[in-house]
């Protein structure tokens, strides 16, 4: 049995590199989780729609390369992956700008492959997705895929949610609030941030946005460099280390902390433990641009001992 899936969409990168010029790449939140998962020794599947062209071929041959699982990836003829462009500031701060409106992922829900691809949830132990994944398929996709997960769990899969949130994707406030409540209700586990959750629920107080979760297992990341762990009644602040080289990009801080925090859990770590190894592997990767960083920079001993992280630029 593979241990996770990962649920959502990839999309060709385009990040700032020297004299104005822009590298390509790729991501997607739930994308980056899935090679971070595999990087430190989790199986890992990815299930998303991509196109019959050239740049989908590259990017499953680079998935494969990293160790993800891509027997799960439907091939759509005529079909494009998205684009998303990211512009940082001076602090590493990240701006976004998509293309995506008509890539293939946002089909996944409703092909002729589709019943088979959901039935497969429930040969896995955690199934994971964002709310970034949820906005990808519309009321019925939406429908369908929370009835999978319902039957994965019934036969021993966990629910992971992550509360990715982009304003883009939710042009209904009340819509997002009613989906995010679905998935609360349905997940075991959820890694959240007060910065997805306050757009939604504004003014609300670390207690009242717990409050919201009833889930047993809850993370809220916070503004500042610590988390709350909740697990069933009983929560406590966790203070990530602190940081000694300058915060170069942010993209996928949160898509990290998911993987090692999966990855622990998923080695026998308690929470408390993952939710260090994710604050640890967050500190890691802002340090780089872009969503990725080089095989290289992957800290060592990541659920056992501290590590050298960065910190912002004053």
């Amino acid at each position: 049995m593979t241990p996770v899936a990962c649920i959502g969409e990839c999309m060709i990168e385009l990040k700032q590199a020297e004299g104005g010029l822009f590298s390509r790449g790729y991501g997607g939140d739930t994308l980056n989780t899935a090679v971070y998962l595999a990087r430190l020794g989790a199986g890992v599947d990815y299930l998303t729609a991509l196109g019959d062209d050239a740049l989908s071929a590259e990017m499953i041959a680079g998935w494969a390369a990293e160790g993800v699982g891509t027997t799960r990836v439907l091939r759509l003829p005529g079909k494009l992956p998205g684009l998303y462009m990211i512009q940082t500031d001076g602090r590493g701060e990240r701006r976004f700008f998509h293309w995506r409106d008509s890539a293939a992922a946002r089909r996944l829900m409703d092909l002729p492959e589709t019943a088979a691809i959901l039935e497969s949830l429930a040969d896995y132990r955690v199934v994971y997705l964002s709310a970034i994944t949820l906005s990808l398929y519309g009321g019925e996709g939406q429908a369908r895929l929370f009835a999978a997960l319902g039957r994965a769990r019934k036969a021993g899969a966990r629910f992971a949610f992550d509360t990715n949130f982009r304003a883009r994707g939710w042009p209904d406030p009340a819509l997002a609030r009613a989906v995010f409540r679905e998935a609360f209700e349905a997940a075991d586990i959820v890694l959240a941030s007060t910065e997805d959750l306050l757009p939604l629920y504004p003014g609300e107080s670390e207690e009242a946005l717990l409050a919201r979760i009833p889930a047993a297992e809850v993370v809220l990341k916070l503004a500042e460099p610590a988390s709350i762990l909740r697990l069933g009644s009983a929560a406590h602040r966790i203070r990530a280390e602190p940081v000694q080289a300058p915060v170069v990009d942010t993209t996928a801080a949160g898509d990290s902390f998911a993987a090692a925090y999966l990855a622990a859990r998923l080695a026998g770590a308690d929470p408390e433990r993952a939710a260090r190894a994710g604050h640890r592997l967050a500190g890691v990767v802002v340090c780089y641009p872009g969503a990725i960083i080089p095989r290289a920079a992957m800290p060592a001993n990541l659920f056992s001992g501290p590590e050298t992280l960065c910190k912002a630029s004053p």
